[in-house]
């Protein structure tokens, strides 16, 4: 680990500041620190912002959900509105580590989180998201886990986080604070970005800005909505594939229908083939499988995961019908 400096600010405006020096913000540091200690992360300055007043859960007055950046994972999957109301999103929550990391990492902090591709954390390998211009040592390598979906000639890695593919089905939205004081709010969608030509460039983060916190819009109801997780084993492990379905059932017909895919895509992956195909029909063992198999399109796989093609409809089909039901 290279030398920093470190810094607690106890109001947002001093944290502001120091982040417009360039300082780089710290909550829970599950992530972080980990890349600081493989020298994947080099920051000269870490700013602790785990003081701020950012962790409440309320809800909006469009009927949606605000949540704090700082809310923990744990508390937030927890939370009484979420596991009523959106428990495709406590069930993202629930998966994605163990009960220590969850009590520790926020919601702000799991969308920052970076890759877990083995090249991007070999500082020896070949990483353009970690060293621009030095070029992909998965596409050529061993690329089992890798996306396929969203990829570039610059970068096939995956992103990591179950609860930004739950977020992505419901529409929800990220809040900005910027050192100058200026807000505004992003779509989920436009926040995390596509490799392209810059995969090192990950957010749509100007400097100095600081998440506050992640706003779901008000859905129609009933919603009925769940993530599946598929994954080499059952416990503290990254998705291969992964679905977030919500729907909303009115009069025995899909009236909306929200699928995002993870594990397979360098961003959370909508599927909007998927939804069209839904929207107006009543559900069916049928339905599900005809849906599904517009999961995968547009994917380009590699040499060792061309299997994430087939087990992503699967996926999509499984988690439809348990979402669904049949008649």
């Amino acid at each position: 680990m290279h030398p920093f400096t470190y810094t607690k600010p106890s109001d947002t405006q001093a944290a502001l500041a120091a982040g417009r020096r360039g300082g780089r913000y710290l909550a829970g540091g599950t992530t972080l620190v980990d890349l600081m200690r493989e020298t994947v992360e080099r920051p000269r300055t870490l700013v602790d912002i785990t003081a701020l007043p950012l962790r409440a859960i309320t809800p909006t007055a469009r009927g949606g959900l605000r949540i704090g950046a700082l809310a923990p994972m744990s508390d937030t999957a927890a939370h009484p509105a979420v596991r009523t109301t959106y428990p495709v999103l406590s069930q993202a929550l629930e998966l994605s580590a163990s009960p220590q990391l969850r009590n520790m990492a926020t919601i702000g902090g799991n969308l920052m989180q970076r890759t877990r591709c083995t090249y991007f954390r070999d500082v020896t390998a070949a990483c353009n998201k970690r060293d621009p211009g030095s070029g992909c040592a998965a596409r050529d390598g061993h690329n089992r886990t890798h996306a396929i979906l969203g990829t570039s000639a610059h970068c096939v890695a995956t992103h990591p986080s179950d609860a930004a593919v739950a977020l992505t089905a419901l529409d929800a939205t990220v809040h900005l604070l910027a050192p100058d004081g200026g807000e505004r709010t992003v779509p989920l969608t436009d926040f995390l970005l596509r490799p392209g030509r810059t995969p090192h460039r990950e957010q749509a983060l100007r400097p100095g800005e600081l998440i506050t916190a992640v706003e779901i819009p008000p859905h129609p109801r009933p919603l009925r909505s769940g993530y599946l997780k598929v994954r080499d084993r059952q416990s503290y492990e990254f998705a291969l594939t992964s679905a977030a379905v919500a729907l909303h059932l009115r009069g025995g017909t899909i009236r909306a229908a929200r699928v995002a895919a993870g594990g397979v895509g360098t961003v959370p992956w909508r599927l909007p083939a998927v939804e069209r195909h839904l929207v107006g029909r009543r559900p069916s063992d049928a339905l599900w499988a005809e849906a599904a198999e517009h999961a995968a399109e547009g994917a380009r796989p590699l040499a060792h995961n061309r299997f994430k093609t087939a087990l992503l409809r699967r996926t999509v089909e499984r988690q439809l019908r348990t979402v669904g039901g049949t008649r």
